[in-house]
């Protein structure tokens, strides 16, 4: 699906949001605490909005790492880091959230935007992200929520069930766009995710919400687990 709707993703990216999805992107990555010559995993990475944002925010990065499973969209992605010049500096490989391509615990931060809906085993997903990030690092994510004001709640369901998946479908596959409103009202509620967040060993969780609940901000560290004899693990 992801292959089929690669050519129109950035364009109805701006269309469908507005131009907000950018504004989002933004106030995520710089949400980051990225040390100079750090290394961050963007996974999920698309088209590579969200890598090429962390390379503008934090100039002095020394890697960025994005993974995804598509092809078409890690194509797309390639031709975007060249023409930005930072094809030195990001890193594009393909590969699932279940199964990270890397080693353990050699990244400074990480984010996933707009993905964690898409990994079918969630929890892997989360434990993998954990797995690949220093005990310091900060994970990101960013992802699709409902409104909790019923009477924004009625517009956004209006335009999300109804409109949204009519545009893409002028564009792109209606079927994307169908799946799109039914995998956020899929994904757990921000309360639920954050305690799935802690599961997998992230702590403290912060959330936000932006523009009025239609996406949330998750914020998480590992937590440094001390065992019985002292070491850290």
């Amino acid at each position: 699906m992801f292959d089929a709707i690669a050519p129109r993703y950035d364009f109805l990216n701006r269309l469908l949001s507005l131009g907000i999805d950018r504004r989002w992107r933004k106030k995520a990555v710089a949400r980051l605490r990225v040390p100079e010559n750090g290394r961050v995993l963007d996974m999920a990475c698309g088209t590579a909005d969200m890598a090429l944002e962390i390379a503008r925010q934090y100039p002095r990065t020394a890697e960025i790492v994005g993974v995804d499973i598509s092809t078409h969209m890690l194509a797309i992605a390639r031709r975007k880091i060249e023409a930005a010049g930072e094809a030195e500096r990001i890193r594009l490989l393909d590969g699932s959230c279940e199964a990270i391509p890397a080693s353990d615990g050699v990244f400074d931060g990480a984010v996933i935007a707009f993905g964690i809906r898409n990994v079918g085993d969630r929890r892997k997903g989360l434990h993998e992200l954990r797995r690949v990030l220093k005990p310091d690092a900060s994970l990101i994510v960013l992802e699709f929520s409902r409104p909790r004001s019923p009477l924004f709640q009625k517009i956004f369901n209006l335009y999300f069930y109804r409109i949204l998946p009519r545009i893409g479908a002028l564009f792109s596959r209606r079927s994307a766009y169908l799946y799109l409103p039914q995998s956020v009202a899929e994904f757990p509620e921000p309360t639920r995710f954050a305690e799935m967040l802690a599961e997998a060993g992230f702590g403290p969780v912060l959330h936000r919400e932006l523009s009025w609940g239609i996406v949330s901000l998750f914020e998480a560290t590992p937590v440094i687990k001390i065992s019985g004899d002292g070491l850290l693990g």
